[in-house]
């Protein structure tokens, strides 16, 4: 062989290599990272999806939780891996639009370091009040807080969590004032809303939709664009007082920044397929996920439209977090 023809091998071997290894995508089991831990609502989100995508594409999906610093450490942990599609991210509007104006020092970029790949479903969060708070309605709630501006307390998971924010997004656009009394969890707030010490809290509407049922709390609306069909009698925010209001957790899958469009759009189809099969539909409709299955460009989309909603919103409630 001439130096002229391995050279020429070589660089053909260069071209192909690459592109078989996109066409041959996947031949080895993909972890989906959780950046939180195992039980919440992401985790179970994610495994319900995973075992159907794992079916979809003929290779194990596996879900490797990895908790720490509300989601960043996980999101870091793709957005230094390989960009082969073989290590992938559940994200959430806390690792991409929330935690970027939070935290003071970041451990990646939540535009730059990652690729888009699909938007999988949205669950809503409700609005909930203790019985013996004495309202029905999102209208009568903004009208006895602006009545007493101060007095009433609300609960969230945390300071500058989706849950602690949805409140202070309320009391931007309502015009009134609460106290925030932050808990180190969902639950911990929910059993002091259910026992009245607490009156009201924004929670997601998988963990408050049995409360309401039994009636231990008063559900006065979704906070999504539309209702719920997992709670179909509950109004909207925006269409009970307060027009213009919508906040939700969502969960999405991001790949590494550099992943090949190839794999993107694999990957895409795959979770989109998922979530769109009757019975992954069932099973996240039983905890209020509603399965979305966006393309990539609709998700860039979505989390530009969320860093720039949640910015404000988080520099106005004051919360910080320098870690």
């Amino acid at each position: 062989m001439t130096r002229l023809t391995a050279l020429l091998a070589l660089a053909l071997a260069l071209i192909c290599g690459p592109l078989h290894a996109q066409e041959d995508y996947p031949n080895r089991p993909i972890r989906l990272i959780v950046p939180f831990a195992a039980g919440g609502s992401t985790d179970i989100v994610a495994r319900i999806i995973a075992a159907k995508m794992s079916e979809i594409l003929k290779q194990q999906v596996i879900v490797d939780n990895r908790g720490g610093a509300g989601g960043n450490l996980g999101a870091a942990a793709v957005a230094k891996a390989a960009p082969d599609g073989y290590t992938v991210l559940m994200g959430t509007v806390a690792t991409h639009a929330i935690n970027p104006a939070l935290y003071a020092k970041m451990p990646y970029d939540p535009v730059k370091d990652f690729a888009p790949v699909s938007l999988l479903v949205n669950v809503p969060n409700v609005v909930i009040v203790h019985p013996s708070l004495n309202v029905k309605t999102t209208e009568e709630l903004i009208a006895l807080l602006k009545a007493n501006p101060g007095k009433y307390e609300y609960a969230s998971s945390g300071i500058g969590t989706p849950l602690h924010l949805s409140g202070a997004l309320f009391e931007s656009m309502a015009g009134v004032k609460m106290v925030h009394v932050p808990y180190k969890g969902a639950g911990p707030a929910m059993l002091d809303v259910v026992s009245g010490q607490v009156k009201i809290m924004f929670d997601n509407l998988p963990s408050a939709i049995g409360h309401i049922r039994k009636g231990s709390v008063v559900g006065l609306a979704v906070t999504t664009k539309d209702r719920s069909p997992a709670a179909p009698d509950l109004p909207t925010v925006s269409a009970s007082g307060l027009p213009g209001y919508e906040t939700y957790s969502w969960n999405a899958i991001f790949a590494p920044a550099g992943t090949p469009m190839a794999i993107i759009d694999k990957l895409a189809k795959a979770g989109a397929a998922a979530v769109a099969d009757p019975d992954v539909k069932a099973k996240l409709a039983d905890i209020s996920a509603v399965s979305v299955g966006s393309t990539p460009d609709a998700l860039a989309a979505h989390v530009k439209a969320e860093l720039a909603k949640w910015g404000p919103v988080v520099k106005a409630s004051g919360a910080s977090i320098n870690e």
